[in-house]
């Protein structure tokens, strides 16, 4: 069984697409409870708090991670451990794995670094191609009864990333991203004021089940992204193939994946270079990124969210009264 990682657990439409795409579906037991169909988006400097349409799909993370690992077919070697080291052989690497304090190393003619933003293949590799970071912290907390929603939490005094409270089968999570330095501090300062605006109930959010974290990348408009070379491949968060304004990575890493695997189908079958299939195949993530670079600024800027929130576009206009 696979360690639990730091996520949100909410399924975006362009994964719900690549999903459908396999003709999958999700079990009863992967998915969490509410099934929320907005965000509440709030801005803690300058007060402003508007609601837009979302259609994620709440499901626990972990359970979902289980889902995807029971598709692995059963001729397919698994190994529970750590890496703790890579080399450069001369004819491909050597991977070594620690598992019940044995380590046991591998050879192979390629290697695909699938690791996250704390990737080891990136860093033994390419430690030259560094990419900017942020810290994510979350807490849960007992939430029976409470109302539920999902929110987006902006607040440039504590950091230039974004924040999100959502409820999964009775607890409430907060996190947030924030800068490397100080960022214990800002998290806990953006929960004093949460607390403070009335966001959130203090009792609510002052007994955290457990504090979570890890890093989380954000790629920028020409930096950042780097797929690998010498047959050692990068997908997913490790190659910096994130939403630079959502932080969303697992429709990412499903689509690069998908297309790491088309480039060796296509360089076997027609002898192609297997780096320059997997560039080209991975253009439009790479436009799709530069795209959200973009339009980052108009969400944490405050400057211009300010714009976007008082002109009301795209927002929802909420009714006050749930019975009707």
């Amino acid at each position: 069984m696979g360690a639990e990682k730091v996520c949100g657990g909410l399924i975006s439409p362009d994964t719900q697409e690549i999903l459908a795409r396999y003709g999958l579906s999700l079990p009863k037991d992967v998915l969490a409870s509410p099934q929320l169909f907005s965000v509440k988006t709030i801005d803690l400097k300058d007060g402003y708090t508007k609601y837009y349409r979302r259609n994620y799909i709440n499901v626990s993370r972990h359970r979902f991670d289980e889902f995807m690992r029971s598709m692995i077919p059963e001729d397919v070697g698994c190994i529970q451990g750590r890496c703790v080291r890579i080399g450069k052989t001369e004819n491909g690497y050597c991977v070594t794995v620690r598992s019940n304090g044995v380590d046991t190393s591998y050879e192979c003619r390629y290697l695909i670094g699938a690791d996250g933003a704390s990737s080891v293949v990136r860093r033994e590799l390419f430690p030259d191609k560094r990419i900017y970071s942020y810290v994510a912290i979350q807490q849960w907390f007992k939430a029976e009864g409470e109302d539920p929603f999902y929110s987006c939490v902006f607040d440039n005094e504590t950091s230039s990333g974004c924040s999100w409270i959502f409820f999964k089968d009775g607890k409430m999570i907060f996190g947030g991203a924030f800068e490397p330095c100080g960022c214990r501090e800002a998290f806990e300062t953006q929960k004093n004021k949460l607390e403070r605006l009335g966001i959130v109930e203090g009792e609510l959010i002052r007994d955290p089940i457990k504090t979570e974290a890890c890093r989380v990348l954000r790629p920028k408009l020409f930096r950042g992204i780097y797929l690998g070379k010498g047959g050692a491949f990068l997908c997913g968060e490790a190659a910096g193939l994130i939403s630079p304004s959502s932080f969303e990575g697992i429709s990412y890493a499903l689509e690069s994946s998908e297309a790491l695997a088309d480039a060796f189908a296509r360089s076997w079958e027609k002898k192609l270079s297997i780096e320059r299939a997997y560039r080209s195949a991975v253009l439009s993530l790479r436009i799709k990124i530069a795209l959200k670079c973009i339009k980052r600024p108009f969400m944490y800027d405050s400057t211009l969210r300010r714009s976007v929130m008082t002109s009301g576009l795209m927002a929802i206009k909420m009714r006050k009264d749930k019975s009707h």
